[in-house]
């Protein structure tokens, strides 16, 4: 059986997901991997047979996605030309991780495509939604990536078809320590923006990782270096809590680490705002921003011991079995 793996390639999760769910899917068949987007930073471990440009939001540098450098990044013509090229009609079986142009592509061509994603888990009726509803962020949402059969993932199984998340191989291997420190992940604020915000809590030590920097810089009580995976992990693995944006992968593994979790969700980024409506409903506290309105909140969490317990096996295989046995 060929198999084509569709990844999307903005962020890190999609990609951290792919290196668990691949190897599962060799056991099926033969797989090429596509990705298309931008701004990720993770090397993948496997060959991608195709790099498309695809569709990606570009982040901003004071907490939200950047729509006018999103829309610019992507042209319709671009678009529609990897959209009527991508061969996916040489497959057995597309299977899609919020990837718009295998998605699209399957659509005009009237064949399967199998979503298994994070977002799909987001969007499912059952699932948590913020109070103020998103009509654009909706919209993009349901149309960017259409599947003809949909599976998701989420911070908790809202319904049979979401499954919990996956957590890569490396993560699980870890013993989880604690040195006292905070790790911070959130690109969509830049480094000035950072210090700003941070160096107010002079007792606690934060250690960013940042989209905006090629070289490590250290101001009083915060040290930003360049995002590298090995060094993220590492950090997250050994930190008394973590500051992350309202993303998936991140929130997740760091509450498998047994970390406690506190979420900003990015604006202008829908996603993000049904994830921390998930998060919250687990009992992770979300601020809207670092501006000053929100010192108080950060406090309570820093001097908080509360850490939200979870359940994530190891069962990515039965997953990827249980989509082959359905859609074969």
């Amino acid at each position: 059986m060929k198999i084509l793996y569709a990844i999307q390639g903005t962020g890190n999760g999609h990609l951290c997901r792919a290196m668990d769910i691949i190897p599962c899917l060799q056991q099926f068949g033969t797989v090429d991997v596509l990705m298309s987007g931008i701004q990720a930073d993770i090397c993948m471990p496997f060959d991608i047979k195709y790099r498309l440009h695809g569709l990606s939001f570009i982040f901003g540098k004071s907490g939200g996605v950047d729509l006018w450098k999103t829309f610019m990044s992507s042209t319709v013509r671009k678009l529609l030309q990897e959209v009527n090229e991508v061969p996916v009609q040489d497959y057995d079986l597309v299977i899609n991780d919020f990837e718009p142009i295998t998605a699209w592509a399957c659509q005009t061509k009237d064949l399967p495509c199998i979503g298994l994603s994070h977002q799909i888990g987001a969007m499912h009726p059952n699932s948590p939604k913020p109070e103020e509803t998103d009509m654009m962020g909706k919209f993009i949402m349901k149309n960017y990536a259409p599947v003809s059969q949909a599976y998701g993932f989420h911070f908790k199984q809202y319904h049979k078809s979401i499954f919990t998340p996956v957590i890569r191989e490396p993560i699980r291997k870890l013993e989880p320590t604690n040195l006292g420190h905070y790790t911070v992940y959130l690109p969509s604020y830049d480094d000035a923006h950072l210090l700003k915000h941070l160096t107010k809590f002079s007792d606690v030590q934060w250690e960013v990782f940042s989209k905006h920097n090629n070289r490590p810089l250290h101001v009083k009580n915060v040290k930003i270096q360049p995002i590298d995976n090995d060094a993220f992990v590492k950090s997250m693995a050994s930190a008394e809590g973590v500051l992350c944006g309202a993303g998936f992968e991140t929130p997740a593994e760091a509450l498998y680490l047994g970390k406690k979790v506190l979420a900003i969700p990015m604006k202008n980024q829908y996603e993000q705002h049904l994830n921390a409506a998930a998060l919250e409903d687990i009992g992770i506290p979300i601020i809207k921003s670092l501006k000053k309105k929100y010192e108080y909140d950060i406090e309570v969490w820093l001097n908080s011991t509360n850490k939200v317990k979870v359940d994530y096996p190891n069962n990515t295989m039965q997953i990827v079995e249980t989509i082959i046995s359905k859609n074969t």
